[in-house]
């Protein structure tokens, strides 16, 4: 019996096991997933958790159940791909036949002094619940400092400004204009959607510490009860620490089948896979269909195709608050209420589809 090993349970780990689970699983072939939660987390709802305007379970999915899928609990502190071994904290190592690495990534802090220390996560669930407990018990004319504005730092602050009206919220942004990558469009009427709010945008901004009770741009202090970092991610410690070719953002270079070169054991999906596009939920699904596909035939010893379809992107949804949302659907900007019920949308389908 081969043993597939799946690492975290996230969107990838999860496509993969719908497209396996119930009928595409060779009779000769187990799973074992291993993650540290009991269930698949939503990490594009963490920052409505961390806000406090949805419930803990909102953002929580029962793993599927299947006579040969195991899973396993527990924290993974090493990869050895040469012995074919994942190594977990005080449990015995785990042998696989073939391994899909999907551990998603932590905050990036640029070498910033203290921004380890003093600042907030929605990073994980367990990291979006901590800041969330810090936020919702802070006194009414707070101030709250979120650094970085890409789209998890514009869904805080604007879920934050609904949740927690009383609250002063400041979004520093590095470029000219928020969502720089976006159409003008889309950053304008962002940017107006703050402005009515009186959330303050701090545009060219340049984080050079953080200390307790203070953040410091361009070396100027400002004054914030809390801090919340949203100014990039990393891969995780475990896949940094693998011995394998990796990018410049410390990613891990893959073949056009998605495996590590040389090893055609070993598959990386999601935010540690070096890929032309910038880490998503739809990214890693994408990969993770391609991967079934390519372990099939491998079990079967069929011989692979010569290229693998372009993984192509339906679009990118926002939402500021509850009633309003922004994004790009087939190269298209949207605004608005409709741009946020098709963002709830997707994400009802996703939720009961999988659940």
């Amino acid at each position: 019996m081969k043993n597939l090993v799946i690492l975290g349970g996230g969107y990838g780990g999860m496509r993969v096991l719908a497209r396996l689970l119930p009928n595409q699983l060779p009779d000769d072939v187990s799973i074992t997933l291993v993650d540290r939660v009991p269930y698949h987390c939503l990490k594009t709802e963490y920052y409505a958790l961390a806000a406090g305007t949805i419930s803990d379970q909102h953002v929580r999915v029962a793993f599927p159940e299947h006579p040969r899928l195991n899973i396993q609990y527990g924290d993974i502190t090493k990869i050895d791909t040469k012995e074919k071994m994942v190594h977990l904290n005080d449990q015995q190592p785990i042998s696989y036949d073939d391994l899909i690495v999907g551990l998603g990534c932590e905050d990036k802090y640029h070498n910033v002094p203290g921004a380890d220390v003093y600042t907030h996560s929605i990073q994980s669930i367990a990291k979006s619940r901590k800041t969330y407990e810090t936020l919702n018990n802070l006194p009414a004319g707070a101030i709250v400092s979120i650094v970085g504005a890409g789209l998890s730092g514009i869904e805080l602050a604007s879920e934050l400004n609904e949740s927690r009206p009383d609250l002063t919220v400041k979004l520093f942004d590095r470029g000219n204009r928020i969502l720089s990558a976006f159409p003008e469009r889309l950053s304008k009427y962002v940017q107006n959607w703050f402005n009515s709010r009186s959330v303050q945008v701090i545009n060219n901004s340049n984080i050079t510490k953080v200390e307790e009770g203070a953040l410091y741009n361009h070396d100027e202090r400002i004054e914030s009860d809390v801090v919340v970092w949203t100014a990039g991610i990393q891969p995780t410690h475990v896949v940094r620490a693998m011995e394998v070719e990796k990018d410049k953002q410390g990613r891990v270079v893959l073949t056009k089948y998605h495996n590590i070169p040389d090893d055609e054991h070993v598959y990386v999906v999601g935010d540690c896979a070096s890929l032309p596009h910038a880490p998503s939920a739809q990214l890693a699904e994408g990969q993770a269909e391609q991967i079934v596909q390519v372990l099939l035939k491998r079990w079967k010893n069929e011989e692979l195709p010569e290229t693998l379809p372009v993984i192509k992107l339906k679009g990118i949804m926002g939402s500021l608050g509850k009633k309003h949302g922004f994004g790009l659907v087939a190269e298209r900007p949207i605004t608005g209420r409709v741009a946020r019920l098709i963002k709830s949308g997707i994400l009802w389908m996703y939720k009961y589809h999988n659940g």
